[in-house]
């Protein structure tokens, strides 16, 4: 009889928390030496942690990656590794803790009306808006806005406001650059997912005639061709300065201001015709 074989999955080791600091140190471009300084440890104990010769203690571990500016989210990864609790809880926005900051942002999210503002997590799944932002997105094609909407693919899908960007080509650069260094910073494989998504996206037909790009322009606004004319927009991001919660530390607003006195009119009427 021939011999039964069985397949097994292989599956990689987990990190160590060594191997996890030396990524981090590395994605900051930081030397052992530079680490060490600041952390106010010795060059070679880091070696030796980073090396599995040394485990390091809770404390160390929290200075380490208050020093490398290692995501709450990721520091747990770090104190499971190394074989400590988690430190950082995760709830959800709608929880009764987070009360205080729930109507922290539905006051922010309303007191910019009659302006557009949304709220985002990590991965730009949109959890709140405020109402002026829905005339905004409006023409984008009806799958992408119920929840999990994520602000990104509805902005350059071809369904989505693509077809309406007047200056997609440099507002798409914009994105792209914004997303890589959010990918730099966090090493999320989430976000680098996306960023292929959206890097695969085809230009609409009317950003072959786009016109060439001002570079002398103080920030890259957002231009939307709507029936109400083309609005143009700059924008603002607001996050939580001190948050020792996940959720909270990964959220933010993205306030979008009026570029222009005919878009600033244009929103108030909107807001008027909605009361």
């Amino acid at each position: 009889m021939n011999p039964t074989l069985t397949a097994h999955t292989l599956r990689a080791p987990p990190a160590t928390v060594g191997a996890l600091l030396r990524e981090w140190r590395q994605r900051r471009r930081m030397s052992q030496l530079d680490l060490a300084g600041i952390a106010d440890i010795s060059t070679r104990h880091l070696s030796f942690v980073e090396s599995g010769r040394s485990m390091p203690s809770r404390d160390m571990l929290m200075r380490l990656a208050e020093q490398l500016d290692v995501p709450l989210r990721e520091r747990n990864t770090l104190f499971v590794a190394a074989g400590y609790a988690p430190m950082y809880r995760e709830r959800a926005l709608a929880d009764p803790q987070l009360d205080a900051a729930r109507r922290a942002v539905d006051l922010v999210l309303k007191g910019h009306e009659p302006y557009p503002a949304l709220a985002i997590d990590r991965h730009w799944t949109m959890v709140a808006a405020n109402a002026a932002l829905a005339p905004l997105v409006a023409s984008a094609d009806a799958s992408l806005l119920p929840p999990p909407s994520n602000v990104l693919r509805l902005s350059l899908h071809p369904r989505g406001l693509a077809g309406v960007i007047d200056n997609w080509h440099a507002w798409r650069a914009h994105v792209l650059a914004r997303v890589r260094r959010q990918i730099d910073v966090s090493g999320d494989t989430t976000l680098a997912a996306l960023l292929a998504e959206l890097e695969a996206y085809p230009a609409p037909p009317h950003a072959l005639a786009e016109a060439h790009t001002d570079f002398d322009a103080v920030v890259v606004p957002l231009r939307l061709r709507t029936a109400h004319g083309v609005l143009s927009f700059f924008s603002t991001t607001t996050v939580f300065g001190t948050p020792v919660d996940i959720t909270l530390s990964e959220l933010a607003i993205e306030a979008f201001f009026p570029a222009d006195d005919a878009t600033a009119a244009t929103l108030r009427e909107l807001a008027d015709a909605r009361r």
